[in-house]
């Protein structure tokens, strides 16, 4: 007797250029950037890997495509808006989606063939900052001091042990065991017990104080 509709398996959608990007996002959320393969990316997809290049060329052109991807979940400055809160609006989302792809911080700033994502967002950024009175010039600046800021808090946020408030003790008392030797390191033991070790204490928490005062600064420029 032939199976039922409801006991067949799930039908895979056509493959497709889309749906190559969205399965390499995929691999590279589960393992990394290092992990996305031709390979990899076809025993995601169930395929075989030939049937992969009927979509992309090579893996310079997957990582172009995941990238632009990743620009696209990144929420844009609305024209017009108040730019330090459309500012904030986008760096705060550019943080939470480099949360979710860690692999991509490195990539974001590197690739050479650009998407329309990718432009519509640097498009986007340019303009709000030059509605709001920079100049070219302090455009450049301004831009360039946000997106480090970001990319890097970003990038320490990945890099850390602890994940969460729920690991901050475990993580803080093993090293001061460890490593810290009595009345070695006052300041660093100072610090972690009254701040580190402070109940709901989150590393990320520290973004917004560091985002305040760069566009306070930038604030103060377009004043003079």
């Amino acid at each position: 007797m032939s199976k039922s509709i409801t006991e067949r398996p799930a039908e895979r959608a056509p493959l497709s250029r889309d749906r190559v990007l969205q399965g390499a996002i995929t691999v590279a959320d589960a393992g990394g950037i290092g992990g996305l393969t031709i390979r990899s990316l076809a025993q995601e997809l169930g395929v075989k890997p030939m049937s992969v290049y009927h979509y992309v060329a090579n893996k310079d052109e997957i990582l172009d495509g995941i990238v632009d991807l990743v620009f696209s979940e990144i929420e844009l400055p609305e024209p017009g808006g108040d730019w330090q809160s459309e500012m904030r609006r986008r760096a705060n989302s550019a943080r939470r989606v480099l949360r979710r792809h860690h692999w991509a911080i490195t990539l974001l700033q590197s690739r050479i063939n650009p998407g329309p994502a990718t432009l519509r967002h640097h498009n986007a950024i340019i303009g709000a900052l030059r509605g709001a009175g920079f100049s070219v010039e302090l455009t450049a600046h301004a831009f360039a001091l946000i997106d480090s800021y970001v990319y890097g808090f970003a990038l320490s946020e990945a890099a850390l042990p602890i994940h969460g408030p729920d690991s901050v003790a475990d993580v803080a008392e093993s090293m001061m065991q460890e490593f810290f030797a009595p009345g070695a390191y006052p300041h660093l033991v100072e610090f972690t017990t009254e701040h580190i070790l402070k109940p709901g204490y989150e590393f990320g928490d520290e973004f917004e104080f560091g985002l305040t005062l760069i566009l306070d600064a930038l604030a103060i420029l377009i004043r003079v």
